[in-house]
């Protein structure tokens, strides 16, 4: 049976019901669909294509071809607007015209003789003003130089901004001199990195990077600037485009495309645009949380802190912080950059036995400091403590937290704030003197014996410890003191009191040694009335020693104490013993003094000879630095354990 709609089959009992369509489509209709599909992509293929080439840009921003200005004074602006006042480099081709235009603009450039010396200089700048610190490397192994520095930045959470150049936008991944695949190699190690592309791009590239590098957990960024967005258009233009219009069509295309790239390079590059910082993003704790703190403190009865580097950071001025931690009247270790927070014998810094002490708090508050090695991964904290811990970066504040220890509060913040919010929770609240009194007996037992190795006799050499004292003795209260080394430094740790905040620069968690010339440069361009002294164990040194020719040739005084032992000290104790070998570990008692004379600076020598002399040749070293002289004072003495100040000739 049929019908209209469709048709029935039957076979034997079983009926099916077919549908049969009222009209079918035209056999033709497949191929203008397809066609149009076809034509929509080509054209959006085309479009995407004239985009990705700036010809919608250039539409409306014009090539200016007769200016003569290049994209090194785009950058320069930029840091000008945003407060820089040294640039720190080793000179290359790629980076002249941003050297150049920086200094034009009053932006006072201090080239180094290692690029890494450049970076720590930066650094030094960071952690000293709060702001962001600059170095500006060539391409390729200018930039590879600086890896070890930038880590350290990174670990330190210090806010330096990194310029690179590379080869030109055109020849990378082609076999350029100096070229390498650098956002590969910076990307693990910074916050923010980018590759500038076109001249217009300069300054909101560099404006994002500056903020960055000073938004939540402070750290490194890293810019690239291919040689081509630095320089003015007509040198680029006479390196990219031939001078003789090729013939045939595959060179008149090959010419069109170069003639677009480098309009596309430079359209719309002097146009104003804003150069000012951006808004930063920092992290503050939450008042639920200050409150809950403030309720578990309130109830201490033998209350400990910890301050980190991170209670320095901007916006709370270390003053403020200063007068917030005398308020709480909590006993505290200060470490990193809060090394000096509370200046020279302060009745609430403890020194001594932190391990010890932090066995018998019942409430301890971790502001700025992590579970890391320092903290035996948090296996010194009492299972009994309630620990309050305070950062910018969560990762990094519950680091072991699921192994060794347990906070009771963990509050993600900036910690300068936290503290001062924290005492004004409390109200005035103190606790009972006998708590730190406590503690500072011990802190007189250590200096106890520290004070009996001091007078130990050696046949031979300086003894280190009696050295330092006398440097403690006479550091002047307007310091900053760089350390940069093993023994000697971690001895001096014991034993030297930083002045006053702000005022002790050490690599921070990764160790890095090589620090000293760097930080040094930084820390007295920062602060010219101050003085740097710099301590340096003698394997230290030899990272830093070519540096006082920068110091000879930017006036830059600064005094270098070494404690020559003739060895890698810190390394062969262990090695020795365990493995029945110093190799490696041997080195001499090296005239350094007379090595930096050869490079301008002036030398003297401290020896077993000249031992009741130590002050005077300090106080000589001190009157060198104020007529402007960099000065290397050569020390030689026997070898101390910076553990407990053990010593041997």
């Amino acid at each position: 049976m049929r019908s209209e709609r469709g048709r029935n089959l039957c076979r034997g009992s079983q009926c099916y019901h077919m549908e049969t369509p009222a009209a079918a489509a035209p056999a033709g209709g497949f191929f203008p669909s397809f066609l149009f599909l076809a034509f929509g992509t080509l054209v959006a293929a085309l479009l995407g294509a004239a985009y990705r080439l700036g010809l919608f840009y250039q539409l409306t921003h014009k090539v200016d071809k007769a200016s003569i200005r290049n994209g090194g004074e785009n950058v320069a602006a930029v840091l000008k607007a945003h407060g820089v006042k040294f640039l720190f480099t080793l000179v290359g081709g790629h980076i002249s015209p941003l050297l150049v235009a920086c200094e034009k603009l009053g932006i006072r450039v201090v080239d180094t003789r290692q690029e890494v010396t450049a970076v720590f200089a930066a650094d030094a700048v960071a952690r000293l003003t709060g702001s962001v610190g600059v170095a500006a490397v060539t391409a390729g192994p200018g930039l590879t130089n600086t890896v070890t520095a930038v880590k350290n930045a990174q670990i330190a959470q210090s806010p330096i901004l990194l310029l690179g150049g590379a080869a030109s936008t055109l020849l990378q991944n082609r076999g350029a001199l100096q070229a390498v695949d650098q956002m590969s190699l910076f990307q693990p190690l910074c916050k923010f990195c980018a590759s500038v592309r076109r001249v217009r791009d300069i300054i909101p590239t560099l404006r994002a990077a500056m903020a960055a590098a000073q938004s939540g957990t402070p750290g490194p960024v890293f810019v690239e600037l291919p040689v081509d967005v630095l320089y003015p258009y007509f040198m680029v233009q006479k390196e990219m485009v031939p001078a003789k219009p090729p013939k045939g069509l595959v060179g008149r295309g090959v010419s069109w495309y170069l003639e677009n790239h480098l309009a596309n390079l430079f359209a719309g590059a002097w146009e104003p645009r804003p150069e000012g910082p951006l808004p930063l993003d920092i992290p503050q704790a939450s008042p639920e949380k200050v409150q809950r703190c403030v309720e578990i403190l309130s109830r201490a009865k033998r209350p400990l802190m910890l301050l980190g580097s991170q209670a320095l950071l901007p916006p709370t001025p270390a003053d403020k912080l200063r007068v917030a931690v005398e308020t709480l009247g909590v006993p505290c270790f200060l470490g990193g950059m809060a090394r000096g927070l509370l200046g020279r014998n302060h009745p609430l810094h403890i020194r001594q036995n932190r391990s010890a002490a932090l066995k018998k708090a019942d409430v301890v508050i971790l502001a700025g400091m992590v579970c890391d090695f320092r903290l035996s991964y948090g296996r010194v904290l009492s299972r009994s403590s309630k620990i309050i811990i305070v950062n910018r970066d969560r990762k990094e504040m519950l680091i072991n937290s699921d192994i060794f220890w347990k906070p009771q509060e963990a509050v993600q913040g900036d910690v300068g704030s936290f503290v001062v919010k924290l005492v004004e929770g409390l109200q005035g609240q103190t606790w009972a003197s006998d708590w730190a009194e406590e503690l500072r007996q011990a802190d007189r037992q250590k200096e106890q014996t520290f004070k009996e190795k001091a007078l130990m006799p050696l046949a031979q050499h300086l003894n280190p410890v009696r050295v330092l004292q006398l440097v403690e003795e006479t550091l002047p209260d307007n310091s900053i003191l760089v350390v940069d080394g093993g023994d000697f430094v971690g001895t001096a740790a014991h034993l030297v009191q930083p002045r006053g905040p702000l005022c002790w620069l050490d690599p921070g968690a990764f160790g890095t040694l090589g620090v000293g010339a760097g930080f040094a440069l930084g820390a007295k361009l920062c602060r010219p009335d101050a003085e740097v002294w710099c301590l340096f164990g003698d394997g230290a040194f030899g990272y830093s020693l070519i540096e006082f020719d920068t110091f000879v040739r930017h006036k830059i005084p600064v005094m270098a104490l070494i404690g020559n032992d003739a060895g890698w000290t810190q390394i062969s104790r262990e090695q020795v013993p365990s493995l029945g070998s110093n190799v490696a570990c041997g080195l001499a008692y090296t005239d350094y003094h007379k090595a930096a004379m050869g490079l301008g600076a002036q030398g003297l020598l401290l020896s077993r000879e000249s031992e009741d002399q130590v002050v005077k040749v300090l106080r000589d070293a001190q009157q060198q630095c104020q007529d402007g002289h960099p000065v290397v004072v050569n020390i030689l003495i026997g070898r101390t354990d910076f553990r407990d100040g053990s010593i041997a000739v």
